[in-house]
């Protein structure tokens, strides 16, 4: 379908953003003429003059990220619009000019006497920028020297240059072969891969499996060299910034307490049995001798047709999330009229979905909506975290108004899991409830284990290189399937092509992200326990949270919704959750 065909109701509405591309021109000029940072270098001690940098920078931030937000949102529409590739690659260039004028400021900052800082964060004219100061106080140990730190800024691109090769290779250049699907030959692309293994049927799972896993090995040699300097790079950064690890920089950065980290490896590690049990059921339920990794997506329950329209979608999602009140069902009927979202697939349109926005408009989400019920939940998803970003930035100064990354998933999993737990308790038929509970069990299975197994890889990787030992194909693939058969265990088959698995993950080129998803999993499970039993109170103090951007540290936000993950407590109730749910699939399934 090409993007004129599209009614314009299923069509995100850009001109709440710019009004016209010719504004997002002079917007831009505007933009460029802000880049006047260089005036206050050496004069931060002075508060009058901090306090003016400060809104300054302000300033700019806001207008850059509507420029930016207008720019990746048109470009993404269809890519085979150059133009707006080029408004893309323009507002990064001038976010390359920002960052080395900047460069002047940690130094500076970090210099400062900590008396002042402190001083500082009493002042009430200072109290957009508490937070921040707070940081800059504990960054003090971490901070690089002014030419350090002008470098850095400088080789921003060159940087980022891992990840743009691994996507090129990914999106462009992998040599995906064809395959024969619905009578037709196609090009197994990566969606129609995910498809596949959703199937039935065994044989073409088995075909795109080794087809599809066939075109990364055939690169893994420039996909390792790839890898490879990615982690070097980290390294190198952790070392600029004087972190005695990779991951100590990646939790500092995010303001986590490592305790997190480690109560989450350990909570995951120690119920793992749970794990191999559903591997183990669900090899039984297929009635294979041997279960292979192309039979992990398999439906475990057959004769369950969900289809919806968008429309039936959106208003199920309404119904579904009615335990967090009327305010947030209204917000999300505002979300449909007003056009926040971007629907149908089109020609040229990017894959997949997600939430976006910037202060002072409303969020966005992009969807490729198919009639099944993943996409229903992509709905409740996108939208909590689009509702997330609403709560914060109407309710934090714009300094603190951008959640971190730690927590983002927390609220769009929450939607999933209260969705899910409404079509559960309204499910008449037995098979479709035992279809909804394996949907339930693969959502923590790839959110909790898996993710959390990709970050035992990823500090594996990190900590060989950390010691200099060398990061071969070898060395890497040996690593994943060591943890691979740990975390699946003996009743599933390791192949050499499940070894390979880490060439394919894009979240591997940022680094120490992936656990985030687990984490955000489950605080969300505990956090929709906790609405479901508690009613509104649990709600407002979930309010709260979605409330408080980055105005403190994200695991002291989430203690507001209830959820202290410095302690064991939330990962024991998440692992619960699946050890729950199993026994009730179980049980239906007469295991």
């Amino acid at each position: 379908m090409k993007r004129d065909q599209v009614k314009e109701k299923y069509k995100w509405n850009t001109s709440d953003l710019f009004a016209t591309d010719e504004e997002w021109e002079q917007k831009l000029k505007e933009a460029e003429k802000l880049l006047d940072f260089a005036k206050y270098e050496g004069k931060l001690s002075d508060r009058d003059t901090l306090l003016k940098f400060f809104k300054a920078n302000d300033e700019f931030g806001k207008l850059f990220e509507r420029l930016e937000v207008y720019a990746h949102m048109r470009h993404d529409e269809d890519a085979n619009v150059t133009k707006y590739g080029a408004f893309y690659s323009r507002i990064m260039s001038l976010y390359t000019k920002y960052a080395t004028e900047l460069s002047f400021y940690e130094p500076e900052m970090a210099a400062l006497d900590e008396e002042y800082l402190n001083s500082l964060i009493s002042d009430s004219r200072f109290a957009d920028y508490d937070y921040d100061l707070k940081r800059i106080i504990a960054r003090k140990p971490h901070v690089a020297s002014r030419e350090e730190e002008r470098l850095v800024g400088m080789s921003g691109e060159i940087l980022e240059n891992f990840y743009d090769s691994f996507s090129a290779i990914d999106t462009l250049d992998l040599p995906l072969p064809e395959i024969e699907w619905n009578g037709e030959k196609t090009t197994l692309t990566h969606g129609l891969y995910g498809i596949i293994l959703h199937s039935s049927d065994r044989a073409k799972r088995e075909e795109a499996y080794n087809k599809y896993y066939g075109a990364y090995t055939s690169l893994i040699n420039v996909l390792t060299s790839v890898y490879k300097g990615n982690v070097k790079k980290d390294v190198f950064l952790s070392r600029v910034y004087k972190f005695k690890t990779c991951l100590e920089q990646a939790l500092f950065s995010e303001d986590v307490d490592r305790a997190v980290y480690d109560n989450l490896i350990a909570a995951v590690d120690e119920h793992l049995p749970s794990m191999h049990r559903y591997i183990s059921d669900r090899k039984k339920i297929l009635g294979y001798d041997k279960l292979y990794f192309y039979d992990i997506y398999a439906p475990l329950v057959k004769g369950v047709e969900v289809n919806y329209s968008y429309d039936e979608a959106y208003k199920l999602v309404i119904e579904g999330l009615a335990p967090l009140g009327k305010e947030y069902q209204q917000l999300l009927k505002r979300g449909y009229d007003e056009r926040w979202i971007d629907v149908e697939e089109t020609e040229g349109k990017r894959g997949g979905a997600y939430s976006t926005g910037c202060y002072g408009v409303h969020p966005y989400v992009l969807l490729n909506y198919q009639p099944t019920l993943n996409e229903v939940f992509t709905i409740a998803h996108e939208m909590g975290h689009s509702i997330h970003t609403w709560f914060s930035q109407n309710n934090q100064p714009f300094s603190k108004s951008q959640y971190k990354i730690f927590v983002a998933e927390v609220a769009s999993t929450v939607n999933e899991t209260l969705l899910l737990k409404y079509m559960l308790k309204n499910a008449e038929d037995v098979n479709l409830k035992k279809y909804l509970l394996n949907y339930y069990l693969d959502s923590i299975r790839a959110t909790l284990h898996r993710q959390t197994m990709f970050a035992e890889f990823e500090d594996a990787a990190h900590n060989m290189a950390e010691r200099d030992e060398p990061l071969t194909k070898e060395a890497l693939c040996g690593i994943y399937a060591e943890i691979g058969k740990k975390y699946y265990g003996e009743d599933i088959e390791h192949d050499y092509n499940i070894s390979c698995e880490w060439t394919r993950i894009p979240h591997f080129y940022r680094a120490f992200y992936v656990y985030k998803y687990a984490t955000g999993i489950t605080a969300a499970i505990n956090i929709a326990k906790r609405i479901l039993t508690e009613g509104e109170p649990a709600v407002k103090e979930y309010f709260n949270f979605l409330s408080g951007g980055c105005s403190t540290d994200p695991v002291s936000l989430l203690k507001l919704a209830g959820v202290d993950l410095s302690t064991k407590a939330p990962f024991e109730v998440a692992m619960a959750e699946f050890d729950e749910t199993l026994k009730e699939l179980e049980k239906l399934m007469n295991i």
